[in-house]
Order: C-alpha cells, then sequence, then structure tokens
C-alpha cells in the first residue's frame, strides 16, 4: 500500500471503520419498548427462522475491511439506525430485532460463506448486505439455495432479478443513461473516456454506457476505456492519456479505496475539474470524505440520493444519524439506500402477516415508504425502486450540490431492451 492511499484512508474513515466494526456479535440496539404482544409465532414463522415470541433477528453483511470498508462502513451505520429507530417504535410484529453482524472483509467468496452461515447457522429472517456486483454476485446462489431474502442497497447494472433480492439503488436506466443523457445534453458532450475498477459492475456498466454513448447520442464517441484492479493506487499512466485525448468526460466508475489516489493523483497533474468536465457513478459523499473536497471539487455525480438534499424526511434523517454516529459522519446514496433496507422489511412483513421469505417476496410489490430521505420509494414487481435520478456537483466541504433531478419518479428497467 501506498503512503499516499495509506494516509487517505487512515486519516480519513478510520473513525468510521472502527463504528462498523463494533458489535460483529448478535446484539440488540434499545430495549425501551416492551416485546411480545404480536402474533403467535407459528403464525407468522412457518419455517424455522430465528423468530420467537419477543425478537427476529436480522443480519447485516459488508466490508468494514479492505479497500471497500471506505464505502460499506456508511451503510452498516445506516442499516443499524433504522434497526434502533424500527424498535423503538415497537420492533415488528411485536418482536425486536436483533441483528448478528459478519464481515465480508472486501473478498467474494468470504461473503458467500458468511452469507450460508448467517442463512443457515443463524436462520436469520433477512439479511441486509453487499456493496459491489461481484459480492452480490456471490451470495446470490446462497440466498437462492437457502431460500433467504436480501436487501441490497448499491446502485448497480441491472441485467438481474432474484425472487431473493430486495434492489434499494439504482439499476443501469435510472443512473447510467439518464446521466450520460443530462451530460450530453447540458455540456454538449460528445466524447468520452471510460474508467473503472476491475470486476464485473464497472465492466458491465461500461458496457451499457458505450452502447449508450455510441448508439444513442448522435456523433458522440468513445476515445478510452481502462480497468484497474480493486485497490490499485498508480494512475499517472491513464492520466497522461487523458490529457493527450482531452475527451469531453471522464466517465469515472472506480470504487472503493483506489479514488482516494485516482482523485489526488488528477490534481497533482493538473486536472481542472471545473474546467474538465467528470461524471461519476460510483463516488458519493462517503469516499469524498477519505478523498478530501479538494481534490474532487467540481466532479459531477449521477445518483438517486445527497446528503444536501433539502426536504423533511432528510433533514430528520440527516439529524438522526449524526446523532447515532457524529456530526462529522457524512452520508452518501448508498448509506441512504441501506437505510431503506430494514424499513421496507418491517412494511413488507407486516403487509404480509409472516416472516416466511416467499409470502414476503409475494407480497413486496406496491410497499411504499413515504419517508424515505430520498423523498419517496415504492417497490416494483421487478424488485428494484421507483425512483428519481439526480447529478450533484462536488464542493470544497465534500458535499454535492443538487443541479439537476427527473421530474418524476423512473420506473426501473433491469433489462433494457438493446443494452444487454
Amino acid at each position: 500500500m501506498s503512503d499516499e492511499k495509506h494516509q487517505g484512508l487512515q486519516s480519513a474513515f478510520r473513525r468510521k471503520l472502527l463504528m462498523g466494526m463494533a458489535a460483529l456479535p448478535a446484539m440488540s440496539l434499545v430495549s425501551r419498548p416492551s416485546f411480545g404482544a404480536g402474533p403467535a409465532t407459528s403464525v407468522v414463522n412457518t419455517t424455522g427462522l430465528a423468530v420467537t415470541d419477543t425478537e427476529v433477528t436480522v443480519g447485516i453483511l459488508h466490508s468494514v475491511t479492505g479497500t471497500m470498508a471506505i464505502s460499506e462502513t456508511g451503510s452498516v451505520q445506516a442499516e443499524k439506525l433504522a434497526i434502533e429507530q424500527i424498535n423503538a417504535t415497537g420492533g415488528v410484529l411485536g418482536r425486536k430485532i436483533k441483528f448478528i453482524q459478519e464481515d465480508g472483509a472486501s473478498d467474494w467468496p468470504t461473503f458467500a460463506e458468511k452469507a450460508k452461515k448467517l442463512l443457515v447457522n443463524d436462520k436469520c429472517a433477512s439479511v441486509m448486505g453487499c456493496w459491489t456486483s461481484a459480492s452480490r454476485k456471490a451470495v446470490l446462489p446462497v440466498f437462492e439455495q437457502y431460500n433467504g431474502m436480501l436487501y441490497y442497497p448499491t446502485f448497480y447494472e441491472g441485467l438481474e432479478q432474484s425472487k431473493n433480492v430486495i434492489y434499494t439503488g439504482q439499476e443501469a436506466t435510472q443512473q447510467i443513461i439518464a446521466g450520460l443523457d443530462w451530460v450530453n445534453k447540458t455540456k454538449g458532450a460528445k466524447s468520452f473516456y471510460l474508467l473503472g475498477s476491475d470486476y464485473i459492475w464497472p465492466r458491465t456498466s461500461n458496457k451499457i454506457a458505450r452502447k449508450h454513448i455510441e448508439g444513442h447520442l448522435s456523433g458522440a464517441k468513445v476515445v478510452g476505456e481502462e480497468y484497474f484492479p480493486l485497490g490499485h493506487t498508480q494512475f499517472n499512466s491513464v492520466i497522461n492519456k487523458i490529457k493527450l485525448t482531452k475527451p469531453d468526460v471522464i466517465y469515472a466508475i472506480i470504487v472503493g479505496g483506489s479514488n482516494v489516489a485516482f482523485y489526488k493523483q488528477l490534481k497533482a497533474a493538473g486536472i481542472d475539474l471545473s474546467k474538465q468536465t467528470l461524471l461519476t457513478i460510483s463516488v458519493t459523499e462517503d469516499e469524498i470524505d477519505g478523498i478530501g473536497g479538494e481534490n474532487i471539487a467540481g466532479a459531477f455525480a449521477c445518483m438517486k440520493y445527497f446528503q444536501s438534499l433539502d426536504n423533511p424526511n432528510n433533514k430528520e434523517f440527516v439529524a438522526a444519524f449524526k446523532k447515532m454516529w457524529g456530526e462529522k459522519t457524512v452520508i452518501g446514496d448508498v448509506t441512504q439506500a441501506a437505510y431503506l433496507g430494514p424499513w421496507l422489511w418491517k412494511m413488507t412483513v407486516e403487509k404480509a402477516g409472516s416472516f416466511d421469505v416467499d409470502k414476503i417476496a409475494e407480497a413486496s410489490t406496491g410497499i411504499e415508504f413515504t419517508k424515505a430521505p430520498e423523498g419517496y420509494v415504492k417497490i416494483h414487481k421487478n424488485h428494484h425502486l421507483w425512483s428519481k435520478t439526480r447529478v450533484g456537483l462536488a464542493g470544497l466541504d465534500g458535499q454535492f450540490k443538487v443541479v439537476y433531478e427527473t421530474p418524476d419518479l423512473i420506473e426501473p428497467d433491469p433489462f433494457p431492451k438493446g443494452y444487454q
């Protein structure tokens, strides 16, 4: 690990890692309400899940160590906040939520191993987890084999639908295509340099991006495309190529701790993001906490949520998050989407009148969360969420200022015609 990366990670989010590592064993967060007044366990739990008359156990499965910890620790914090709030208001079907937290350690086989433990050994009623598509792909066969329910919070490439997953982040039509349309229209962008970390999400996302650029944006072209291993810290070579090709847009899908090195090296190379358009779909406020606002100011991000959103739901959420995790903590898109998971699960369980996964899967369609920090969400029959698309401009303060949002919710379409 280079000194640059080491210092960036340690100084910016060591605090977050320590908080994320807390409470790895099963535990509950609050005990104020009295529990046990719900329907009989024999009625609401017919498949042997970890449900008693007074408690229900769920799993939290994210990386709190390794290169992805910079991104995933916020998800852990948000899920614990949601669980605390749900318990404070009476729990789920009269039962207090307990959680068992496991560390995927930025390693896909480890995710699969821990997922099996949570489902088979711990019999968790649901699991909130994963960040990368690689980790999700690793655990998906486990959830389908053992009939578990995963609430997955990350924006992703789409091209997937499962009875056993609720996708609370955006898919490609809501983020990639919408973002490219925006930058083409508002910036007159015609040439694009595609960058990404080397695994399924960036490669598939850039495949979709290339098809949209070359097939749907008049006169537009891709002038470069490169990928880098997770944890990569040396970007000077590709930065030199960018300076030579002078693309209208640097389209960046670099994930995790690598972002710290990438944006610092961009600035050191003299690339001024107030003049050179950069559009990312992978950097949220969580990553800026490590990158530093001064190194990314001027960049655009296409997400559905930014901490700066000005609505009553978000103000309440941000205040509660900072009260629980500290005033200096930040909240990114995936963190917010992770917060939705426990709430959507609670509402679906109560609609179904059961913790049984098959009944939850059937009852999920149409579930609405009007208190979502992003404003409002609704579960589509394809298990993705209706949501708005927004573009934010990074400032020196490490926050994104919303410069565009779609007037209406975008219907999720994980299998867009012509992009598969």
